[in-house]
């Protein structure tokens, strides 16, 4: 048994696909398919069951693909115990949302290029969910998300913080409102909302907590990019619904102001995340020991 074909198990049951998976591994699926029927002759066992093109784990596969990613992980944690301490050099692929994009990795990513001037990262952005099916895909390293706390026994989980999330206004709006204190959420309904799209996490607990009221919310405008409301709030009349860290330095420099809303207070989790069947590498550790470092230091 080697650790080509564990790793080539896992992508076959990640994918339910032979083609799929031999295109993630730039195999041929014959080569996919002789390591599979390798593995379950030695195993003396059927991993797949083979319905047309889609494949399925059989009750012996589920129970030997928990055992394939420890194996992977040993080997990864075992491979880099006698990994040399020359200057890191390789790839990062990292999926992130597009707020902690905005706000919490450019520190993160200046202290990397200072470190670590031969490494080269790649950002992509996307939603939590997108983000998540990206990593199960194999395309992504590792993920920077901000959401509830998720689970999985497919995943490394390397940091959790608990952050808050806020209405904010600019000053002069906030004064509109009265000073903005003892406010409910029914009474910033009629007033100009910018928000996030609807798939992103705290538009959604928003939204749900509305619907508990039989209210809805229609903002004036929806966009993904943060900066973008933040640069609106900033300049014009209207309210928004972010994480505290997004907000933060345009709070302390006086641009905008917390709203005081009693009735919904909402907390998410900056968490990253790597999948199981992903060679854990020194960067990605780095990156993740430079992020827990911001996160504190805020």
């Amino acid at each position: 048994m080697e650790i080509r074909q564990l790793n080539t198990f896992i992508r076959v049951a990640q994918f339910q696909s032979f083609s799929k998976a031999a295109e993630s591994l730039g195999y041929s699926q014959s080569a996919v398919t002789v390591q599979i029927r390798l593995l379950e002759e030695e195993l003396n066992t059927r991993l797949f069951d083979r319905m047309g093109k889609r494949v399925a784990l059989t009750g012996q596969g589920r129970r030997f693909l928990s055992g394939a990613y420890d194996v992977l992980y040993e080997a990864n944690r075992a491979r880099l115990s006698v990994a040399d301490e020359e200057e890191l050099h390789g790839q990062l692929h990292i999926g992130a949302i597009d707020s902690l994009c905005f706000s919490s990795l450019p520190p993160v990513l200046h202290r990397f290029q200072v470190d670590h001037p031969r490494v080269g990262i790649r950002i992509t952005t996307g939603s939590p969910g997108e983000l998540i099916e990206k990593m199960e895909r194999g395309e992504l390293d590792l993920i920077y998300i901000l959401d509830e706390p998720r689970y999985n026994n497919n995943w490394y989980k390397l940091m959790e913080k608990k952050e808050e999330v806020v209405f904010v206004a600019s000053a002069d709006f906030r004064q509109e409102l009265g000073g903005a204190r003892n406010l409910r959420v029914e009474d910033l309904l009629d007033k100009p909302f910018f928000l996030t799209e609807r798939e992103a996490n705290y538009h959604r607990v928003l939204d749900r907590y509305l619907a508990t009221r039989d209210k809805v919310l229609t903002p004036f405008l929806e966009i993904s990019d943060v900066s973008f409301i933040i640069k609106m709030l900033e300049t014009t009349r209207g309210l928004s619904f972010l994480p505290w860290f997004a907000v933060e330095e345009s709070v302390r420099q006086g641009k905008l102001s917390v709203l005081d809303v009693t009735d919904l207070h909402v907390s998410m989790y900056r968490q990253i995340f790597y999948h199981k069947a992903k060679w854990k590498t020194r960067e990605m550790d780095e990156f993740v020991r430079l992020t827990a470092g911001e996160c504190n230091a805020v």
